[in-house]
């Protein structure tokens, strides 16, 4: 077994961007698992059939897997039972993305191209960092948040649990966004978010 073979979970959209990181990292996709074959096959993947089947034979491989799912909710759920099968769920870090040394990221979180994380940020377990996104000093992102393309953090932010910051959107520094929230593209956030709100424009406002 060689130390650079992953399985990608899911095969559409999203996980399309998470294979570039993958193969650019160096490691052989000996194949993917989701509810169906792709029609769509961009890498040419094995197909190794739906990991919540019992027959999966993905977990006859002692290898790690990559998530390649995009929605929040899922994607911590097929986390979940990806370790309670014994399996590693590795981070994905595109090469372009610049992090500070004195950041911690947990297990299954995908930074993808041209990201900045700065001092002291707290990265938890399978976060999505979409492309260019600033995560300033300081900040704290819980379990499963994804903060999409270009969006900025400021400092001392801390983002909840699943929570989803659209692409471009800004929250000012020392905002706290609780876990559950949407907070629309282009969003500017200047106050604190409670729990399960969908949140636009600028300012933000709860809808």
């Amino acid at each position: 077994m060689s130390d650079k073979e992953i399985i990608l979970v899911g095969y559409s959209g999203h996980a399309y961007v998470v294979a570039d990181a993958i193969l650019a990292n160096g490691y052989c996709i000996v194949g993917y698992s989701d509810k169906q074959k792709a029609s769509l096959d961009p890498y040419g993947l094995t197909y190794l059939g739906f990991e919540k089947e019992i027959d999966f034979v993905g977990w006859l491989k002692d290898i790690p897997f990559a998530l390649g799912i995009g929605d929040n909710k899922l994607r911590q759920s097929v986390s979940n039972l990806i370790e309670e099968k014994g399996k590693v769920v590795q981070t994905i870090i595109d090469k372009t993305a610049v992090i500070s040394k004195n950041v911690s990221i947990e297990s299954g979180t995908f930074i993808n191209k041209n990201v900045t994380v700065n001092a002291l940020a707290r990265i938890g377990k399978n976060v999505i960092l979409n492309t260019g996104c600033i995560i300033e000093h300081e900040c704290i992102l819980q379990d499963a948040a994804h903060i999409a393309p270009g969006a900025v953090l400021a400092g001392n932010v801390t983002i909840g649990e699943r929570s989803f910051v659209g692409a471009n959107s800004v929250v000012k520094q020392g905002v706290n966004v609780g876990k559950d929230v949407m907070i629309g593209a282009g969003s500017v956030i200047i106050s604190d978010i409670p729990d399960g709100k969908k949140v636009v424009g600028n300012p933000g406002r709860i809808i």
